[in-house]
């Protein structure tokens, strides 16, 4: 889905249950519903809406007032379901008709954390990929056997359905939202203004369980912006490990731990986002892309910028170049 500055803005509808929590819910404000000029270019139109003009939050921390019912989410070009601090509570069944309504005319949905069974409750995940919080993963698979569950995924988007696994999460889907929506160069100045990492891969695991070591490990952070640094250069799993002053062995360890991908995976992925930023900004000559992006090839870039993005080259340049 693409947003065209020609048409009305990209109207984003957040639906607000009795209990939701409210981090998700900042998280979405954050994300979608603050003006952004900086940008220069259109942001999106945000709407909260409600089965009832005032809705209690979890815990009854605050209670929201004079929100918009659930008629708002028949004009919604994405639609943000409800989470709920005890999924086996069933959602409101008017809030589940608004969401399957939204399924029907072809509404981008999304979930943050427990939202994944709103979706599930209204049947719009039968057979489909998706994902929610670690704690709840068993009884959401006893529940929705027809749903194919990723339990140990930061997030899933599978197309016009995206589903985040817990709280932080919520900022990592959200990100890769706008970086669907808008581009890697305008997700990255929004990842700056939250001060937060501007490219999670949804596939890293959202709970990694260890022992806290004797010895305290150094970070990984020196070699990863010592590498970021020289993407144009023919780095090598050996030259990371000789930079970090570890093994190869232990250096795949540690970024299974502390990234939950592996050093190749991290470098191929920083290389296309790279390449997608150099795009963006106006470089037109594919092998220049692919040099400066350390990708080596053209075929490369293709192949690499489709799998990451759905696009080729030209899509992507015609969707977000300046």
């Amino acid at each position: 889905m693409s947003l065209d500055s020609s048409h009305a803005p990209h109207r984003v509808v957040a639906i607000v249950d009795d209990g939701s929590n409210p981090f998700e819910l900042g998280v979405a404000t954050e994300l979608f519903g603050l003006r952004r000029p900086e940008l220069g270019r259109d942001w999106y139109e945000f709407v909260l809406c409600s089965a009832r003009p005032a809705v209690r939050m979890h815990l009854g921390m605050f209670t929201l007032s004079e929100v918009a019912g659930l008629d708002a989410v028949e004009s919604a070009d994405t639609v943000l379901v409800p989470n709920r601090p005890d999924p086996e509570v069933e959602p409101a069944p008017a809030v589940l008709d608004a969401v399957r309504a939204a399924a029907d005319r072809g509404a981008r949905l999304l979930s943050f954390c427990t939202g994944a069974f709103t979706l599930a409750a209204a049947g719009l995940l039968d057979g489909r990929r998706a994902t929610t919080h670690w704690r709840w993963a068993e009884v959401f698979a006893a529940r929705f056997p027809s749903v194919r569950l990723e339990r140990d995924v930061l997030f899933v988007d599978d197309g016009d359905v995206l589903t985040a696994a817990g709280s932080a999460a919520a900022l990592d889907l959200g990100l890769h939202v706008v970086r669907r929506d808008h581009g890697a160069e305008i997700a990255n100045a929004v990842s700056r203004r939250l001060v937060f990492a501007a490219h999670r891969d949804g596939g890293q695991r959202q709970f990694i369980e260890r022992p806290v070591p004797e010895v305290p490990d150094a970070s990984l952070a020196p070699v990863l912006a010592w590498a970021q640094a020289r993407l144009d250069q023919p780095l090598t799993v050996a030259d990371l490990a000789a930079r970090a002053a570890m093994s190869q062995a232990t250096l795949h360890r540690r970024f299974r731990a502390e990234l939950g991908t592996t050093p190749l995976g991290w470098l191929t992925a920083e290389r296309v986002d790279l390449a997608c930023r150099l795009i963006e900004r106006g470089e037109q000559r594919l092998d220049v892309v692919a040099s400066r992006s350390g990708l080596g090839s053209v075929a490369n870039l293709r192949a690499r910028l489709r799998r990451r993005t759905g696009l080729s080259p030209t899509e992507y340049r015609k969707r977000f170049a300046s």
